[in-house]
């Protein structure tokens, strides 16, 4: 418990996990939730912003799982096998990410750039 109290003394009050990704997705991420906060028709950003949710769920899967499997030496078989159990769960995730982002309105889609700059902090 004690390194736990240190660790929220230096990030704050609540414990998060956070993960890396390339400067690119982040360009990507920044210069798309400037656009829908700024356009007035914010809708219309929200095949792309899905496509990013997918793309961020991605590298998070890769951060926090092939590099686990990696860094640990585990072998090929294994990160072949993880590899393709992620594969399948985005292929799930996917249709339905771009179904529910596909269908918000603007308060939503808002709420959900709040929420992206809050993880970025």
């Amino acid at each position: 418990m004690a390194g736990t109290a240190k660790l929220r003394a230096v990030n704050g009050t609540r414990p998060s996990l956070r993960f890396y990704h390339s400067e690119a997705l982040h360009h990507r991420m920044v210069v798309l939730i400037e656009a829908i906060e700024s356009d007035p028709r914010p809708k219309q950003h929200r095949a792309e912003l899905a496509e990013l949710v997918v793309e961020l769920t991605q590298s998070g899967f890769d951060y926090f799982f092939m590099k686990l499997i990696r860094d640990a030496g585990m072998g090929f078989m294994v990160e072949q096998s993880t590899r393709v159990g992620l594969a399948s769960i985005l292929r799930l995730l996917t249709p339905i990410s771009r179904r529910i982002i596909g269908g918000m309105d603007v308060g939503q889609l808002l709420s959900v750039t709040r929420h992206m700059r809050e993880l970025m902090d």
